[in-house]
């Protein structure tokens, strides 16, 4: 036998109540032995109690809200109810709600209101909404009965929370089944004492019956029918990617509907618990998933981290002192205290020293708990035994819970790694004897980001999302949402990774969407926004969403970001970054940078600000962290100075060479950004800066190969006039190079704290002597590659090449968080 139980939510309307005939015709016709327990259609409770206070207070609109409650539950009868004894069954329906208005008639003259009465109001609910119920079954022919609980279940007199008289209520339940074979229709939530006056079972008092009859009947299972798929990892409703369980034991549900998770009223289990009844949670309008089951713990059933629940708004009560330190009076009289005030308490942990207790209430209670803590202690505050009592608000607190935990190694330092790489500060921390929960205590602003963080974590190991905030879509910002599509497969199939672009911007416009921008649809969806580019606003929506696993990109030529670095590491947000800028700055701002990130375990990656995708940077990192020492860095830094000194070989002249590349795209739009020599020497300073030195760009020897005379001149065309007229001077650099069996390179080069940017001649023996193309080299010697430096060489510019490197820059801050 089964009994299964619907809730308000499920008898909300006479369409959600044809879902629930569906479902228990489904059992019906398989001969399958159930009764079924119903609460009041939805709301109708609250709104009996508000009727209540309605005639209590003498307003005369209680009647007109009577009439509407009334034809509420006569439309659903008139639309299920088909069968011929309609009108008798209409007439006790009627009969119920005279009974009802005579009472609220009666309150209205007398204007008192207590428990018993209002108990005896809200009884009408669950007794109007089992009996139409009953009656749409029988229209349906299902053989069934109404069956009034306040005939079956005994309980005391304490009205609203009556406990039950379990023994009587037992013996009950048993000689009714053995008399009434029927499918029994049950009111949930109503019961009488002995005196036969109306009591109700509070809190969850319709899951209380449910439990009550398949404890006494020794069912073979309890069905909650509710509206979600069981019981979920998370709630939905802050984590969007929540799961439904399986299974979880007695002990787990208790838990997390402790700390807020929407599964079952504790109290009401009890009953299936204590006679070990299964109890499964099912949603009613998808009935054909098998939701979840509560059970007896079961060797064979892994049960390791089940779900993550919060108390979403709490008081933390900070008490310490040198006189806690062992002092046991001091203790006891701190909680009798609270317990003599009423003040119910969440969480309590002590520090190992004893000199600091840290207690969490509900933030009603908070400053009165305060108050009345200082009061029974003042004399040891006097004496100075107490140095602080204090409540701080605006806080919340997260329970992992799971069965297994204690026996499952790493997952302490699973929660606690991803909360940290999140910039999650943890307040107060607690772990049961049993260690069926871990609890701590953060801020309410960052509550969301938590749950988000730990249930990625915890739960999505197979694939977890990380939100992408670009700003820049030029040449370099195209290619790399472009890269990101072509890799998506790669991503999920072999990383379990997935980007969602959550903002983009550029000079014109912006757009912050949280649920995704269409990646590949991100022109449109662009270009239809009404938002204007605002990289303030931008990045202050960024910080505000407090998304989890947050990636900031900038692929931006331009300043226009660049101040907003601090802020944005400081909100725990990793940056990656083609621009020089930042990094080129005066040096203690370039450590500032390196050091907040640092300090808020988040990375600022920037291995595209020299040689595009090539591993330079990276390079340089890993043999500073390893503790190589570098003595000497040299490099062509500038595909497009390389290509010109490598084709500088034959006839042509050097200004032909310069105006060939410029057409075919390979210089700045005006090459004397280019044959300055400042772009290089930007390159060089930040290799110098990874691998130590305090450098400012000042300190660069720079050799400009752009003429004096060309550097002032107002057009690109009086530019290459004058380049032209230099011509034999380029030529006598080569022809001096030739007769030293020599060629020219422009080389960036630190040794010996000296760092300097120019042409140079390199003989056959340099690594640098054959380079093709516009390859970019470095060459890095240290004490254990001195012989033979380290060489890096290929392509060192080009949008798709530069955004293969911001794509693996991305990829090590996804594998840093983890």
């Amino acid at each position: 036998m089964k009994i299964l139980k619907f809730g308000g939510t499920s008898v909300g309307s006479a369409d959600a109540i044809k879902k629930v005939i569906s479902i228990i015709d489904n059992y019906y016709s398989k001969r399958e032995n159930i009764s079924v327990v119903f609460s009041a259609f939805g709301g109708v409770t609250d709104k009996l109690i508000d009727l209540s206070n309605q005639a209590l207070n003498r307003e005369d609109t209680y009647l007109a809200s009577f009439q509407n409650l009334r034809l509420r539950h006569l439309d659903v009868f008139a639309e299920l109810v088909t069968h011929r004894s309609k009108a008798k069954v209409q007439a006790q329906i009627e009969k119920l709600f005279e009974e009802l208005v005579d009472i609220l008639r009666g309150l209205y003259l007398l204007r008192e209101l207590t428990p018993r009465i209002l108990d005896s109001i809200v009884s009408y609910g669950e007794r109007l909404s089992a009996f139409i119920i009953c009656e749409s079954l029988k229209s349906k022919n299902i053989d069934c009965e109404f069956l009034d609980t306040t005939k079956i279940i005994k309980t005391n007199s304490v009205f609203g929370n009556a406990h039950i008289n379990v023994e009587i209520t037992n013996k009950n339940i048993v000689d009714y089944f053995k008399k009434h074979k029927q499918m029994q229709i049950i009111t949930g939530f109503i019961a009488s004492d002995e005196n036969n006056e109306i009591t109700t079972l509070g809190r969850g008092g319709s899951d209380f019956t449910a439990s009550i009859f398949g404890a006494a009947l020794k069912v073979s299972e309890i069905e909650i029918w509710t509206d979600v798929n069981g019981i979920l990892t998370a709630d939905p409703r802050k984590v969007n990617d929540a799961l439904p369980l399986k299974a979880v034991t007695y002990q787990e549900a208790m838990e997390m509907s402790y700390f807020g998770a929407k599964v079952i009223y504790p109290p009401t289990m009890q009953p299936a618990f204590d006679n070990n009844v299964k109890i499964r949670i099912r949603n009613t309008f998808e009935p054909e998933f098998k939701g979840t089951i509560i059970l007896k713990r079961q060797p064979e059933i892994k049960f390791s981290a089940k779900g993550i629940s919060s108390v979403d708004n709490i008081t933390l009560l900070r008490i310490s002192g040198s006189g806690l330190f062992g002092n046991e009076d001091i203790t006891s009289r701190i909680f009798d205290t609270l317990s003599e005030q009423k003040i119910k308490t969440f969480l309590l942990t002590q520090g190992s020293s004893g000199l600091s207790i840290c207690i969490a209430v509900l933030p009603k209670d908070g400053k009165r708990a305060a108050e009345a803590i200082k009061q029974s202690l003042r004399l040891e505050i006097f004496d100075g035994q107490i140095r602080e009592i204090e409540a701080e608000e605006n806080l919340s607190i997260i329970a992992v819970v799971g069965e297994d935990m204690r026996h499952t190694p790493g997952i302490s330092g699973k929660v606690f790694n991803a909360l940290g790489k999140n910039g999650i500060n943890i307040i107060a921390i607690a772990q049961g004897s049993s260690e069926l929960n871990i609890s701590f205590v953060i801020k309410n602003a960052e509550l969301s980001k938590a749950l988000n963080v730990l249930h990625d974590s915890l739960f999505l190991a197979e694939r977890k999302i990380y939100n992408i905030f670009l700003v820049g879509i030029g040449l370099v910002g195209k290619a790399l949402i472009q890269y990101i599509i072509d890799k998506k497969k790669f991503l999920a199939n072999e990383k379990s990774i997935e980007f969602k672009l959550v903002g983009i911007a550029n000079s014109k416009k912006m757009l912050i969407d949280l649920k995704g921008i269409d990646i590949e649809n991100w022109v449109n969806e662009l270009n239809n926004s009404k938002q204007k580019s605002d990289i303030g606003a931008y990045i202050s929506e960024m910080k505000k969403l407090n998304l989890a696993n947050s990636i900031f990109v900038d692929c931006t030529a331009t300043e226009v970001a660049v101040p907003f670095y601090q802020t944005i590491l400081e909100s725990n947000i990793s940056i990656t970054t083609p621009n020089k800028i930042a990094n080129t700055k005066e040096y203690k701002i370039y450590k500032s940078l390196k050091d907040t990130a640092n300090k808020k375990n988040v990375k600022f990656l920037y291995s595209t600000n020299v040689g595009a995708g090539l591993p330079i940077i990276s390079t340089i990192r890993d043999l500073v962290n390893s503790g190589e020492k570098i003595i000497k860095i040299e490099g062509i830094l500038s595909g497009t100075l390389s290509y010109l000194f490598n084709s500088f070989t034959g006839n042509e002249k050097f200004s032909e060479i310069v105006l060939t590349a410029k057409g075919n795209g390979y210089t700045e739009p005006d090459p004397r950004d280019d044959l300055n020599g400042l772009d290089v020497a930007r390159k060089l300073l930040i290799l110098i800066r990874e691998i130590g030195e305090e450098l400012e760009l000042s300190d660069i020897e720079v050799e400009n190969l752009v003429p004096e005379k060309a550097r002032k001149s107002k057009t690109i065309d009086g530019f290459f006039k004058i380049l032209k007229s230099t011509d034999k001077d380029f030529e006598e650099r080569k022809i001096s190079a030739e007769k030293n069996n020599s060629v020219l390179r422009y080389i960036a080069k630190y040794e010996n704290k000296k760092a300097t940017v120019k042409l140079v001649e390199v003989n056959q023996s340099h690594p640098f002597y054959n380079l093709k193309g516009n390859d970019n080299i470095v060459a890095i010697t240290t004490k254990n590659y001195s012989a033979q430096p380290l060489i890096i060489r290929g392509r060192g510019a080009g949008a798709e090449f530069t955004a293969s490197g911001i794509f693996a820059d991305i990829l090590r801050i996804i594998n840093y968080l983890g």
